[in-house]
């Protein structure tokens, strides 16, 4: 009932820049939080960055200064402005979203993730 879609990954050298979207569509009341997880071969999901409703935003400490997090709530869009890239920051990303989902007169809350895009970042 709803669907989450990143996108926006690619190849970029290092110091460059890469701007990924995810949009969630479906039979949605409202939406939570919006993170942007990470996952590189071998190693576990990362959260990367979170914004709420209001706009309060956190970020992993490797990403800070460096990545900045938005959201468009009328669109039920979020983005990650990623720049002075590392090959460190290599991996697929993934959207997440904790949404309130409408079903006819009821409504109920979920959790739900994209199908993840590549980035690399190498010379």
């Amino acid at each position: 009932q709803v669907q989450v879609v990143e996108s926006g990954g690619g190849l970029v050298q290092p110091g460059g820049s890469l701007r990924l979207s995810c949009a969630a569509s479906g039979s949605i009341f409202s939406i939570n939080a919006m993170d942007w997880y990470r996952q590189a071969p071998g190693n576990q999901r990362e959260l990367v960055a979170r914004i709420t409703t209001n706009g309060s935003t956190n970020y992993a400490d490797s990403v800070k200064g460096r990545f900045t997090i938005s959201r468009d709530n009328a669109k039920n869009r979020v983005y990650l402005q990623m720049n002075s890239l590392k090959p460190e920051d290599t991996a697929v990303y993934y959207c997440y979203a904790d949404a309130l989902v409408s079903t006819g007169s009821s409504r109920y809350r979920s959790t739900y993730w994209g199908q993840g895009t590549q980035v690399t970042v190498s010379s």
